[in-house]
């Protein structure tokens, strides 16, 4: 990545260099403006790169601390800090850590777990991952990781959670036999019989390593070692249904429809508790294409869909007729003067005007105002986007054999 071209930097400070509190050190207040700066050109995404700084005055000193996973913006930062005669002695860590290892490498080991915002348990929820997903380790604190998921979202995970590899192990693992599950909830357990001990829970879309064949049943194993069994009707070779996976429209509505009734829940991405983009992203997923994980994320991949007629008060089917079944729809608030566009909620367009998308719970609604099941916030529509079509093409949407190959 090119480094921020000072002058550009410099355009911006000069909107910063009057913040900050009187009674702060104006040193302090100098560094963290020009940090601001520096953030909100490289990395103004906290959910896709890290770049976190503090700076302590020790002494006659001025410290950095905090860490990035992008070397690019401690550079810039320290660059442009000594542009502004402001000198520093930097502790900026880079990630991954240097605390890991080789061990940068890890797989979820639970059906679903929960990443959150900050590692603590009180932290917000910010999304989730399914049994058998690979994901980069950036650093690991207090009994927390933080990780990147294979859409690029950045967030902690409790440790436990995950099996770590160094990069043989990792390679030996996406090379080894593995099967996906194709049932919605099932069991794991300790034997081939429904009466022994439960190992885990697993459910639609996990993936779980091949240990062979036991009569009715299948021999498998968790990324993180645990071995039991599973009925050989709930689960199927994991490369012949990657291979099997077509996301044409009508498919992508068929796995969207089995979501009905699933309840809502901030930050799922399961069959057992969805948000708004968790839906969308579970059903493209089950259908082998990742989505980036928020609405304000995924409304920027794609194709844009021309809807203006109805975003501008048209509230007609002749209005959508650009649409087609498979897009996604988002809502929200439109760009203003003063304001920038804000993305709050997204759903998957079926046709004739409905579409499915989680509110409450997973239900298909109407943007058509004499509708039965017209969706009340459709008069907040903002944008459309085309998905299908464009996976691997440089727009934000990849296909799964591009993560497990």
């Amino acid at each position: 990545m090119k480094k921020l071209p000072l002058s550009a930097l410099f355009a911006v400070l000069l909107l910063l260099n009057s913040c900050g509190s009187s009674s702060e050190d104006a040193t302090i207040v100098k560094i963290k403006d020009i940090y601001g700066g520096v953030k909100s050109v490289l990395a103004p995404d906290g959910r896709s790169k890290v770049f976190e700084v503090n700076v302590d005055k020790i002494g006659g000193d001025y410290v950095l601390r905090g860490a990035t996973n992008d070397a690019n913006c401690k550079d810039s930062l320290l660059e442009a800090l000594s542009a502004n005669n402001v000198a520093v002695l930097d502790s900026i860590r880079l990630l991954p850590s240097a605390d890991l290892g080789d061990k940068l490498y890890g797989v979820t080991a639970q059906s679903v777990i929960n990443f959150r915002t900050r590692g603590s348990y009180s932290a917000e929820s910010a999304t989730q991952t399914m049994m058998g997903t690979p994901v980069r380790i950036l650093e690991k604190r207090d009994g927390w990781t933080r990780a990147i998921t294979p859409e690029g979202y950045i967030a902690w995970v409790s440790s436990p959670s995950l099996a770590y590899m160094d990069e043989a192990e990792f390679r030996a693992y996406q090379d080894a036999d593995k099967v996906v599950v194709t049932d919605k909830y099932i069991t794991m357990y300790e034997k081939p019989s429904a009466s022994s001990q439960m190992v885990s829970d697993a459910v639609w879309g996990n993936i779980l390593l091949d240990l062979g064949n036991a009569g009715a049943w299948k021999k498998v194993a968790i990324a993180d070692g645990r071995e039991g069994y599973v009925p050989r009707s709930s689960v199927q070779d994991f490369d012949t249904w990657l291979k099997q996976r077509n996301p044409t429209a009508d498919n992508i509505i068929k796995t969207a429809k089995q979501f009905i009734g699933v309840p809502y829940m901030w930050g799922g991405t399961s069959i057992k508790a969805v948000d708004c983009s968790g839906f969308t992203k579970s059903t493209y997923y089950l259908n082998g294409l990742i989505l980036a994980r928020d609405a304000s994320q995924q409304c920027y991949t794609g194709d844009d869909v021309d809807i203006k007629q109805y975003t501008d008060g048209e509230y007609t089917l002749d209005a959508l007729k650009n649409l087609k079944k498979g897009d996604l729809i988002f809502f929200g608030s439109k760009a203003t003067p003063e304001k920038k566009e804000r993305i709050t909620h997204v759903g998957i367009y079926i046709e004739d005007g409905i579409f499915i998308h989680s509110a409450g719970k997973v239900r298909i609604n109407s943007l058509i105002p004499d509708a039965d099941n017209y969706y009340t916030g459709s008069v907040r529509l903002v944008r459309a986007q085309r998905i299908l079509g464009n996976q691997d093409c440089g727009k934000g949407i990849v296909s799964m054999n591009t993560i497990y190959e």
